[in-house]
């Protein structure tokens, strides 16, 4: 059996109650594929998960964007794991590259993070990813790698976790890594999961590409054999987040 497409949409710090109200209505209103050909899942701020969750349609489910470390408590500002699953928030985005190079969270912390999340029944969209420098210096899969080894070396079973590959300068710059720069990736980082986790991990563990995807660009980069789907930022605000939808059929 293949690895289901998987589209997320981070909407980041954006939206009014109206805004919010209005992407749900566009994405009920959408001709996508059916839930057996792709997993839509999309990842609002905090504050509107609970009339995103209620309003949207079923097939389609929520993420937050982020999540404490540990068990809740005198942590000011922070949600926890446990109140997400209580909400029935199935899904959490962990280790977005705004909060590693923002709020300095390491590649420890973030897998602390990931294992806690999944201890508590969370799904994990995990983000790895290179910064412009990185990438010049020509250390791209040694930090991807590094990454994903703090992530690795804090869970065992993988069966609830996406790899997000967002490369830190394609995202919200416009730039995008061409298919064949993803597709290298993708296929350098399974190879990573196959040699230092297990072949059936590497052979089902979805490993996605994010870095200003947009209609024009998601039907080349979901043809690549190891591009598994999209985590989209601006573009899921907008009614063109159906078309990336629906590079699933490609």
């Amino acid at each position: 059996m293949g690895r289901k497409f998987f589209v997320g949409g981070n909407w980041k710090c954006n939206g009014t109650t109206d805004q919010v109200e209005k992407i749900v209505k566009t994405l009920n209103e959408g001709n996508v594929p059916p839930s057996d050909v792709v997993e839509v899942v999309v990842s609002p701020p905090y504050v509107f998960l609970p009339v995103v969750k209620s309003q949207l349609r079923q097939e389609f489910q929520v993420a937050a964007q982020n999540c404490w470390v540990k068990k809740g408590g005198a942590f000011t500002g922070e949600i926890s794991a446990e109140m997400l699953v209580n909400l029935g928030v199935p899904w959490v985005i962990l280790g977005h590259s705004e909060r590693r190079a923002l709020l300095g969270e390491s590649n420890e912390f973030v897998g602390d993070k990931v294992a806690f999340a999944l201890s508590q029944g969370l799904k994990v969209i995990a983000c790895v990813g290179e910064t412009l420098e990185e990438r010049e210096a020509g250390s791209t899969m040694d930090v991807v790698a590094a990454q994903t080894k703090a992530i690795a070396e804090k869970i065992k079973d993988w069966s609830n976790v996406v790899l997000a590959y967002e490369p830190v300068w394609a995202i919200g710059t416009g730039k995008v890594a061409t298919p064949a720069q993803a597709q290298e990736v993708h296929a350098s980082l399974r190879d990573w999961v196959k040699i230092n986790v297990s072949p059936e991990v590497s052979e089902s563990t979805r490993i996605i590409y994010g870095g200003s995807v947009t209609a024009a660009n998601c039907k080349e980069l979901a043809a690549q054999p190891d591009v598994d789907g999209f985590l989209v930022g601006g573009a899921s605000l907008k009614p063109e987040f159906i078309d990336i939808i629906n590079a699933a059929a490609v």
